[in-house]
């Protein structure tokens, strides 16, 4: 089997032919680092490549499996982790000049998971500084691009795990959600993402460790999830990194549900919402002619009900950022703004200076209670809410994002006005491809369940994903790298 037909293959796949020993791990580890070698140059999706780590790792799994000794369900299968998540002896610079050589004296829950399952650790990726926006460019790293045209951003703050996947360097990727951060880059990079119920997925040390200014924030937005070519290689991925844990206060009991089980079934009968632009957004006409047909396939080929409905809050983008100050280790990062302040993200410094009043904060946690009861209100008479994940397709690199749109005037971050609203309520919801422009950008079509029905967000993704196939796209930087 050639290197590129390696590079191409699912998780589920890999795993499964590296048990039977029809690949070795050995041989897994080298094509796709031989992949990293050819496309860093071009997409710069990991910002610390560890390809002795990763050949250590796959050399034990294959020692073991030759010894007829038990391996994890992720044996010899690579994956990248997003810089934000903390691994042991690995550097973990956050995009920040301020950890540019910081190296973690622990992993995250997720990588001890990860590793415990004997999944292969290929390099940390790429992201924006201290994943405070959501595009891929930081002041340490040169700035990730998108495999599908390496002008534009991936998105963020996924970002390198977002292009890394795109471009076949591992089959998935670990990424987190503060505010669309696993969906954003899934959009732009044409890949499934899918954040599951607040408390399935525990973070620690990041969102808890006070030692370190920045990594201890957005405790009650941020979610850690899995970004892949498949719905089945997600699910393969939370069967793995979900689960209780005491260092983690809002984990939940461990599911009532087998994840790659709850992929299966149909959606018959099942009722569905859908928003084009909650009533208020400015979106691409692209975006919403993408979209709108992708929606009409849950009703003309998976049998469900499908209504346009909003749920009807004011748009809670000023909340969502008093949110995240209110979380934010204010006091720390500004310690460090004399030393620093040069040198960190322009739109980072404007945050960390602005003099947030407790009014503000206290207003925050209103909006969100007001949007949570607008939602759960809505959702009692729906299965799911479909709406675009973003509402824009990809945009060049080194900006926020459009600040025209639909031919409205918006504020650059008003293309991210899908996702963080689902952060504030903590349900599950998926980005999944919907289709491209016809100049070959992805747009992706978001997927809300209601609380804590996670069964039901990966059910209706294998069903779209059936029904409207796009895993065996490919980039067409990829054939003219001889990829």
């Amino acid at each position: 089997m050639s290197a590129n037909e390696i590079c191409r293959m699912t998780a589920v796949d890999l795993a499964a032919k590296i048990k039977d020993k029809e690949l070795s791990a050995v041989e897994v580890t080298e094509a796709v680092l031989g992949r990293m070698e050819t496309l860093e140059p071009h997409l710069h999706a990991f910002c610390t490549p560890a390809p002795d780590l990763a050949r250590k790792t796959a050399a034990d799994v294959d020692a073991r499996i030759a010894a007829g000794d038990a391996v994890g369900p992720l044996a010899g299968v690579p994956i990248g982790i997003k810089d934000l998540v903390a691994t042991k002896g690995l550097r973990t610079a956050m995009g920040s000049m301020i950890y540019k050589d910081f190296v973690p004296e622990e992993d995250d829950i997720v990588v001890e998971r990860l590793k415990d399952a004997d999944a292969v650790i290929i390099g940390k990726t790429n992201v924006p500084e201290f994943g405070y926006s959501g595009v891929g460019h930081n002041p340490v790293f040169e700035t990730t691009r998108n495999p599908w045209n390496t002008d534009m951003t991936p998105g963020g703050s996924s970002a390198g795990s977002g292009a890394a996947v795109a471009a076949g360097v591992g089959p998935f990727a670990i990424g987190s959600d503060g505010g669309g951060a696993i969906r954003i880059p899934a959009a732009h990079c044409g890949l499934y993402g899918i954040k599951a119920s607040m408390g399935r997925v525990p973070l620690y040390p990041g969102c808890r460790d006070e030692r370190y200014p920045g990594v201890s924030s957005w405790e009650s937005l941020e979610h850690i999830g899995p970004m892949s070519r498949t719905v089945a290689d997600s699910a393969l991925m939370l069967s793995v990194i979900a689960g209780p844990d005491d260092r983690d206060r809002h984990t939940l009991p461990k599911a009532d549900f087998d994840w790659l089980e709850a992929c299966k079934g149909d959606l018959k009968g099942k009722k569905i919402a859908y928003s084009a632009d909650w009533g208020y957004a400015a979106v691409d006409p692209r975006v919403r002619a993408i979209v709108a047909d992708a929606v009409k396939v849950f009703e003309r080929d998976l049998g469900c009900i499908v209504e346009e409905a909003d749920p009807g809050w004011e748009d809670p983008y000023g909340a969502f950022w008093g949110l995240v100050a209110l979380e934010s280790d204010l006091k720390g990062l500004r310690a460090k703004l004399p030393e620093f302040a040069h040198v960190m993200s322009p739109h980072l410094v404007d945050f960390l200076n602005r003099p947030w009043t407790a009014e503000e904060l206290t207003d925050a946690v209103m909006a969100r209670k007001a949007v949570c009861n607008k939602m759960w209100k809505f959702m009692r008479n729906y299965d799911l809410l479909l709406t675009p994940t973003l509402a824009v397709p990809p945009f060049p690199v080194h900006m926020q994002g459009p600040e025209k749109v639909e031919g409205r005037i918006v504020h650059p971050v008003q293309w991210l006005c899908f996702t963080f609203p689902i952060n504030m309520t903590g349900q599950p919801a998926a980005s999944i491809p919907a289709g491209w422009t016809d100049d070959g950008l992805p747009v992706g079509l978001h997927i809300i369940g209601r609380h804590l029905d996670d069964p039901t967000v990966l059910k209706a993704s294998a069903a779209f994903e059936q029904a409207k196939p796009w895993a065996d796209r490919w980039p067409s930087m990829l054939e003219t790298l001889g990829l």
